[in-house]
C-alpha cells in the first residue's frame, strides 16, 4: 500500500477548538496535529494531583511538531537491535506533556470512525511521539487516529499519601473525555471511538473497561499483548512507597515526593526497576502479575478501580464494550532473546524467576518441560512466560467479559537477533500502524524485508472492527475457543495451554 506520507505539498492547516486556534500540517492526503493539550501542564502545584482542565490559550499554537513526552530515562543503547523507533527518540523534557497526536483525513469529513492509541512501556517509559505509532495510515485509510501520553512511573502510578491515586488512568481517561468533547472537529464520530493499546497500554485499556470513570468513553477496545490482570492492592504497592521514599531520603507523601523534581527522581525509579529477588511484591496469594517486569501499575481498590479488573470482569464489568483482545505466540523472547540468554539461563534462575510470581513455581515449569531429558531451562522459562503472562490470560480475559470477545494471535516471526527474537512481544506493532520502514534494516526490529501484505492485512483488520465491529471469525467462548493467526488469516480451535491450571 502507499505509504501514508506520500502525497502532495504539505501545507498548514488550522481548526478552532473550544480552548484556542492549532495549526499543523496539510500534505492533501492526511492532516496533522502534534502535542494539542488534553489537559492543563504538570505545574509544580499540579502534580500528584488528578489532570487539571485545558487553559485556553491566546492566538494559534503551533501544533506542528511533537513536544515533550513524560519524564523516563532514554534506554539503554544497544549494538544488536534499535528499540528507538517504538520508545521514542530524544525524548524532550517539560511540564507539558498531557498532549495527544492528532491525524485526520484531509478534506471535509464527518462522522469518521476514532481510534484512541494508548502506548505501553512497562508504565515507566515510552512516547506517543515514537515512530512506530506514527498514525498517517489510519488517517490515509479514513480513520480519525489519535496517540496520547500520559504520566508514567513514580508521577503516574505511585500511590502516595496526599494525593489522588491511579494518576495515569486518570490521564488516559481525560484524554478520552477530550475526545469525546474535539474529535468533531477533526472529522471525527464522538460516539464511534475505538481505544487500542499494547502492553502497558493494552493493560491500561483493559482496567478502563471496567472503571466506572470512563463509562460511555470508548464502544470499544483492542488489547495487544494485555489484559485485565494487572492490578496491585495499596498494601502492596506502599511498600513500593517506602522503599522509594528511603532512597530519595525525603518522606512517603506528596509533600515529601514534590521536594524532587521529575528528573531528580528518575534515578530511584531505574533502580527499583531492577531485577531483584529480595525486594518481594506479591500479594497475600503469593502472587505477582507483573512476573517482576514493573513494579508501577494501577491500584485497585480506588473510585478509578474499584476492584480488581479481573474481578470487575468476572462480575459483568465492560460488557457493553466489544472487545477484540490477543498476543504474539512468542511474547517472553523479547525478555530473553539478547545475548542468546535463552540458551544460557539455568535451571535455579528460571525458579526462581516464577517463584517470585506464583506459589507452585516448579510445577508450572514442569507443566512446560523442565527437567525432561534434553530440555533447556532458558526455553523452557520462555514458553512458560510467555503463556503465564500473556497469552493464557488473555483467553482468560476474553472468557470472563460478559460482552462480545474475539482473540487473535500474532504469529510471524522476526529474523532479529539470528532469529532468535520471533514472534516476540511488541513485534506486531508495525504492521497495525503500517509503518514498517521504521522498524526494518540491519539492526531493525523486524529485520529485513517484512512482509508488506501482513500489515495490509492487520491494519485492515484493526480498522474494520473500529469501524463497525467486524471480524471474520466467531466470538471466543470456553468450549469453542476459535483463536484467528493473523499470519495465517484463518481461525481454529486453541486447547487449554499448561498454564491455564496456574491462573487466579
Amino acid at each position: 500500500m502507499k505509504p501514508a506520507g506520500e502525497a502532495g505539498t504539505t501545507n498548514a492547516t488550522r481548526l478552532a477548538l473550544e480552548d484556542g486556534a492549532i495549526e499543523g500540517q496539510d500534505n492533501g492526503a492526511v492532516r496533522r496535529f502534534y502535542s494539542v493539550p488534553y489537559a492543563a501542564p504538570l505545574t509544580a502545584e499540579r502534580r500528584f494531583r488528578a489532570p487539571q482542565p485545558v487553559e485556553r490559550w491566546p492566538g494559534v499554537r503551533d501544533a506542528t511538531r511533537p513536544g515533550p513526552s513524560a519524564p523516563q530515562s532514554p534506554p539503554p543503547p544497544s549494538d544488536e537491535i534499535d528499540i528507538e523507533p517504538l520508545l521514542g527518540v530524544a525524548l524532550a523534557n517539560g511540564p507539558d506533556y498531557l498532549t495527544l497526536n492528532v491525524y485526520a483525513p484531509s478534506g471535509v469529513t464527518r462522522d469518521r470512525p476514532v481510534m484512541v492509541f494508548v502506548h505501553g512501556g512497562g508504565f515507566v517509559a515510552g512516547s506517543k511521539d515514537a515512530p512506530m505509532f506514527d498514525g498517517s495510515a489510519f488517517a490515509r485509510d479514513g480513520v480519525v487516529c489519535v496517540v496520547i501520553n500520559y504520566r508514567l512511573g513514580i508521577e503516574g502510578f505511585l500511590p502516595v499519601a496526599g494525593a489522588p491515586t491511579n494518576l495515569g488512568l486518570r490521564d488516559i481517561i481525560a484524554a478520552l473525555a477530550w475526545v469525546r468533547a474535539n474529535i468533531a472537529a477533526f472529522g471525527g464520530d464522538p460516539g464511534k471511538v475505538t481505544v487500542f493499546g499494547e502492553s502497558a497500554g493494552a493493560y491500561a485499556i483493559a482496567c478502563l473497561m471496567t472503571s466506572p470513570l470512563a463509562t460511555g468513553l470508548f464502544q470499544r477496545a483492542i488489547c495487544q499483548s494485555g489484559h485485565a490482570y494487572i492490578s496491585r492492592d495499596n498494601t502492596v504497592m506502599q511498600k513500593l512507597v517506602r522503599r522509594l521514599a528511603r532512597r530519595l531520603k525525603t518522606t512517603p507523601d506528596r509533600a515529601g515526593f514534590l521536594r524532587l523534581s521529575p528528573e531528580q527522581m528518575l534515578p530511584a525509579q531505574d533502580w527499583v526497576m531492577k531485577p531483584s529477588f529480595w525486594f518481594d511484591m506479591r500479594d497475600a496469594q503469593k502472587r505477582d502479575p507483573s512476573f517482576g517486569i514493573t513494579r508501577f501499575m494501577p491500584l485497585h481498590g480506588d473510585d478509578v478501580l474499584p476492584l480488581c479488573p479481573l474481578e470487575a470482569m468476572r462480575q459483568g464489568a465492560g460488557k457493553e464494550v466489544e472487545l477484540l483482545i490477543g498476543s504474539t505466540s512468542e511474547e517472553a523472547r523479547m525478555l530473553l532473546a539478547a545475548g542468546n540468554a535463552m540458551s544460557k539461563l539455568k535451571r535455579w534462575l528460571a525458579l526462581m524467576i516464577v517463584r517470585k510470581a506464583l506459589p507452585d513455581a516448579k510445577a508450572a515449569l514442569r507443566a512446560y518441560g523442565l527437567d525432561e531429558k534434553g530440555a533447556r531451562p532458558g526455553e523452557v522459562l520462555t514458553r512458560a512466560l510467555s503463556d503465564l503472562i500473556f497469552r493464557a490470560m488473555a483467553r482468560r480475559t476474553a472468557e470472563l467479559h460478559h460482552g462480545r470477545s474475539h482473540v487473535y494471535e500474532f504469529d510471524w516471526r522476526s529474523p532479529a537477533f539470528g532469529g532468535q527474537l520471533g514472534a516476540a512481544h511488541g513485534v506486531e506493532l508495525p504492521f497495525v500502524f503500517d509503518t514498517l520502514a521504521c522498524a526494518s534494516g540491519p539492526k531493525g526490529v523486524l529485520g529485513e524485508n517484512p512482509p508488506q501484505s501482513l500489515a495490509d492485512a492487520i491494519h485492515a483488520l484493526w480498522i474494520g472492527f473500529a469501524t463497525d465491529g467486524g471480524l471474520p471469525w466467531p466470538q471466543f467462548d470456553a468450549g469453542r475457543r476459535q483463536v484467528w493467526s493473523l499470519t495465517r488469516q484463518v481461525a481454529e480451535h486453541e486447547p487449554l495451554m499448561p498454564a491455564s491450571a496456574f491462573l487466579p
